[in-house]
């Protein structure tokens, strides 16, 4: 392929100027104090700080990642994240308005807020350090990593590793300048831009020649490669691409649709809400705006965006049969190169440049925000003035970064089975997570518990048995449960003041605060459970109706369309007027 035109780079380096000036447009804002670095002052409407949510999750490796899941196992190989539908729509109707309303800078202040005592200080300061840096670090690794990958097949001119360290750079300048306000900004347009550029790759990609000779997708590719649901079979391991239909084995189905996603911590997907969804949703003006951010989110990053990727990988088996199985994430970025006209290179490479630093930005921020708030200020300076922390903040996220390209160029050689690894190691946290929210039993060495107990039995798993994956997180988390509980059980609860001050800031609720909530009958509680678990199912139906609708719609059947469309309507309808008998009042 010829190296990129003017009218490529046009873009690109349009592309980036934007950002900056992004940045440099909201530095005044941002540099007032800590709630509006790294809050947005909590005034974000709910499409704002849902779309920073989708952008955010639409990382430079996420299309490369569906697209070999699409190239491997068919449509129905996203199951693998599909299933984690149900613990979005959980954060949707039982954790949205709850982080709002505990009014926290972040999700580990949470801790102290719920927990007392000096391991309950150990937890957030570990957590802090741990997961706002180096689990912070390793993930813009990944990150890195993919988009080092497109630019040296797209952009073979070009030195990947200075290049990467360029971006790196810039992205650090405009998110320590602008905070929250700035990234969530830039977020909403590197949104658009990642998306148009995907749709516009995956319809020139179905209107390829090699494509439309080979009889078209449906012409050219097995029928099963286009089913939304695997077959479930009896055999210990799953029926690739390479042997026929896919076949998901019963324990991989039963792990996905009923265990893992309630159970292990995963990035973006973390049981009740955290991180830097977290984030997004105590930045919203209110609880209303808390739930439609998230009830917004869950359905553009499950049923509107992986549709152009699904797309490109079917394609990529088309016009590149013959990558190994190791390379077929990479048939993405060899579609991208083999379709594009010039001009159209330099918007996709500029799309991709939008995924990578919406996450990027945000991981900064988010990091930092745990590094300042919940280790820095908790611990070591705890006076200081707001412009103290605001400088400091900065620095704190240029060094984020320094430690991230380390990562990325010194440790990290590949991604290949992170997915499973962590989902192991964080089985049975997800139980905790949750019901720390609604059980006033559990307390902070609870918590630490459902961390360590995880690494254990995956330790033991891995060097004593040959039992894998997904058998193991069974396994995983029915162990780091049942330690939980022992030790909750012989280890005193938290202080009944920390428990009544928490009740009254978040009015939670629920059968098992009834022994506090006995003791403050002025505190009127949330009730109406059995609603919100009949909202959260139409969510989930909402949700897959909308995605599998999607799909029939492209792939003309459009009566099927209609009937998943109607099935989604009609549960959006029913949860909005569920909503509204409750009041819309409740969620301010």
């Amino acid at each position: 392929m010829e190296q990129f035109s003017v009218l490529d780079y046009s873009f690109i380096v349009g592309y980036l100027i934007l950002t900056l000036a992004i940045g440099l447009l909201f530095s005044s804002r941002a540099s007032k104090n800590v709630g509006e670095f790294f809050l947005s002052g909590r005034k974000l409407p709910w499409w704002l700080a849902g779309t920073g949510m989708v952008a955010t999750t639409f990382a430079a490796d996420t299309p490369l990642a569906v697209a070999g899941f699409v190239a491997k196992n068919g449509i129905a190989g996203n199951w693998i994240w599909w299933t984690f539908v149900s613990g979005g729509m959980l954060t949707v109707f039982f954790f949205a308005r709850l982080w709002r309303r505990a009014n926290i800078l972040t999700d580990l202040e949470f801790i102290e807020l719920r927990y007392s005592g000096k391991a309950a200080s150990f937890l957030r300061g570990f957590k802090a350090v741990y997961f706002g840096l180096f689990i912070n670090a390793i993930i813009i690794g990944w990150v890195n990593l993919a988009m080092f990958k497109i630019i040296r097949i797209m952009m073979p001119e070009l030195n990947p590793e200075l290049t990467i360290v360029m971006l790196v750079i810039l992205t650090t300048v405009y998110s320590g300048l602008s905070g929250l306000w700035g990234v969530t900004i830039t977020d909403a347009i590197q949104f658009v831009i990642a998306m148009t550029g995907c749709i516009i790759l995956a319809v020139l990609a179905m209107q390829h020649p090699s494509v439309i000779a080979a009889g078209g997708l449906k012409g050219a590719l097995p029928a099963w490669m286009f089913d939304f649901f695997p077959a479930i079979s009896t055999t210990p391991s799953s029926t690739t691409a390479q042997h026929g239909a896919f076949a998901m084995p019963f324990a991989s189905f039963a792990a996905m649709a009923f265990v893992q996603w309630w159970a292990s911590w995963y990035p973006g997907a973390e049981p009740g809400g955290g991180g830097y969804v977290a984030q997004r949703m105590m930045s919203a003006k209110d609880e209303k705006h808390s739930l439609l951010a998230t009830l917004w989110f869950t359905i553009a990053h499950y049923a509107v965006r992986p549709w152009p990727w699904i797309i490109v990988g079917l394609v990529s088996l088309v016009m590149f049969p013959d990558l190994p199985a190791a390379e077929k994430e990479d048939g993405f970025v060899y579609v991208m190169k083999a379709v594009l006209p010039p001009g159209l290179r330099g918007l996709l490479v500029a799309a991709f440049l939008a995924a990578y630093m919406s996450t990027l930005a945000t991981h900064l921020n988010w990091g930092t925000s745990y590094l300042i708030n919940d280790f820095y200020k908790r611990f070591i300076r705890t006076e200081g003035d707001s412009r103290h922390y605001v400088l400091v903040s900065k620095a704190v996220t240029a060094l984020t970064a320094l430690f991230a390209l380390y990562i990325t160029f010194f440790v990290l050689d590949t991604i290949t089975g992170a997915w499973e690894f962590i989902i192991q190691c964080g089985a049975g946290t997800g139980f905790v997570l949750i019901m720390r929210w609604f059980w006033w039993r559990l307390n902070a060495w609870s918590e630490i518990t459902s961390m360590v107990a995880p690494f254990v039995a995956y330790s033991w798993l891995a060097s004593i048995t040959d039992i894998v994956f997904p058998v193991s997180l069974f396994i995983i988390v029915l162990f780091t449960i049942s330690v939980t509980l022992m030790v909750t059980f012989l280890t005193p609860p938290t202080e009944k003041e920390t428990l009544r001050s928490f009740y009254r800031t978040t009015r939670v609720g629920g059968v098992l605060w009834k022994k506090i909530a006995a003791t403050m009958p002025d505190v009127e509680s949330d009730k109406g459970f059995a609603r919100l678990f009949l909202d959260w199912l139409l969510g989930i139906i909402l949700v897959y109706s909308a995605l599998f609708g999607t799909g029939k719609l492209i792939f003309g059947e459009p009566v099927t369309a209609a009937l998943y469309f109607s099935a989604a309507a009609f549960s959006g309808w029913l949860i909005y007027s569920d909503l509204n008998r409750r009041g819309w009042n409740n969620l301010q």
